[in-house]
């Protein structure tokens, strides 16, 4: 699930529970006022509202009114071919319905037309001719397309990459309450990408995407209340923040809410509560919940001891790149703990995690090309990686180089 905070934006999540502020694929709020009855009552077929619940009513419904030239009803019947409700499901079907009603200037239509597109469901895949459609839709006042084009500014795709422009579409969305262009806004403030780093400003945004529900700003907010950055530190408010997103399934904020109860922080210290979050990340197969779920295993805290899971858990999230895993699978070899001792499988995984700039991995993979433990010998291998480490502040290498590389312990 979640990136780290200072990666990729967020995509628009079309399908996610966790995101209730999304307006619906199959409606044009724009067309919805004075829209015939008959499209009215294909919507309370659709969702069950003073008559059953009946979506090949409600398609009967919405042809009526499509086939009269109604933008709405034509964008709901698309969307039913396009997503199989009420009619065999149809891509190319819903691209005609779409292009009727886009071509009457409804943004909805316009803006499902530019999904299709990108996508290539039902028409030829072609991200100029998405734009073109999103565009329209957006300038508009359409907040799904906004949002759409400042992703697209933001990777470069179809687009030129352009973080500036990319913030402009995220803003406009997110002024109508996108909850996902709010959380990306709220990104670029914290990270000053196409804007001025502005944790205010970022906090600000957080706190309008989660106030909606939405898990990753959720999350987010919480790690912001957890280590203080722009606000004081406040744990308990950082667990309520990480609880709302956990009960959501947001992997990442299961491990903060783990995390808060491994170290007692704004709840009662409680390992057995830990290691059921940590559990319930790793059960999502995130790289994190495998890693502290393998600690808890390793030291026995929280469940029994188990060296073997711990070490398929660090497996786990090291074939993922994730470096303090890869780091403590050298170290498991390194020493010989629960696999057989190798030096040069523990130089492998050193390698990996410090090649993603570890300090500590830098440090111990710096130790056996000093000694030619796993590898040839090579002082000036050692030198480089020590120096690595001691330029982030870690405190062995530092000690290491200060005395000239003379004390360097394992």
């Amino acid at each position: 699930m979640p990136s780290s905070l200072s990666g990729t934006d967020i995509a628009w999540e079309s399908e996610s529970p966790r995101t209730p502020s999304k307006q619906p694929v199959y409606i044009d709020w724009p067309q919805a006022r004075g829209i015939p009855a008959q499209w009215s009552l294909g919507w309370m077929h659709r969702i069950g509202e003073g008559v059953s619940r009946d979506d090949n009513e409600s398609v009967r419904w919405y042809r009526l009114a499509a086939e009269q030239g109604d933008a709405s009803g034509q964008t709901a019947l698309g969307s039913a071919y396009r997503q199989g409700r009420g009619v065999p499901k149809d891509p190319v079907e819903a691209a005609r319905w779409y292009r009727l009603a886009a071509d009457q200037d409804a943004a909805g239509a316009q803006f499902l037309l530019g999904e299709l597109y990108s996508k290539g469901e039902g028409v030829p895949e072609d991200l100029a001719e998405a734009v073109r459609w999103y565009r329209l839709a957006a300038d508009q006042g359409y907040s799904r397309a906004q949002f759409s084009l400042g992703y697209l500014h933001n990777a470069g795709d179809g687009v030129p990459k352009d973080l500036a422009e990319s913030v402009r579409w995220y803003r406009l969305a997110a002024e109508q309450g996108h909850s996902v262009a709010q959380y990306n806004l709220a990104r670029k403030y914290r990270w000053g990408q196409g804007v001025p780093e502005d944790i205010a400003e970022a906090i600000r945004w957080y706190r309008l995407a989660a106030g909606q529900g939405y898990a990753h700003a959720q999350n987010a907010l919480g790690g912001i209340y957890r280590w203080g950055h722009g606000v004081p530190v406040d744990y308990a408010e950082a667990v309520r923040l990480y609880r709302l997103g956990a009960n959501q399934g947001h992997s990442g904020a299961q491990v903060g809410l783990g995390s808060m109860y491994r170290y007692g922080r704004g709840v009662p210290k409680d390992l057995v509560e830990a290691v059921r979050w940590y559990r319930l990340a790793a059960d999502q197969e995130y790289s994190l919940g495998y890693y502290y779920l393998a600690r808890q295993s390793e030291r026995g805290e929280g469940t029994s001891q188990d060296i073997a899971e711990a070490i398929r858990l660090y497996g786990l999230a090291a074939e993922q790149g994730h470096s303090r895993s890869q780091f403590a699978l050298g170290n498991m070899h390194r020493h010989g703990r629960g696999v057989p001792k190798d030096d040069m499988e523990a130089a492998r995984w050193y390698r990996l995690a410090a090649d993603q700039g570890y300090y500590a991995a830098q440090y111990q993979l710096g130790g056996l090309y000093a000694r030619g433990e796993g590898v040839s010998k090579d002082l000036r291998e050692a030198v480089r990686l020590y120096g690595l480490a001691a330029k982030q502040g870690y405190p062995a290498a530092k000690k290491c180089v200060e005395l000239g590389y003379r004390e360097c312990p394992d």
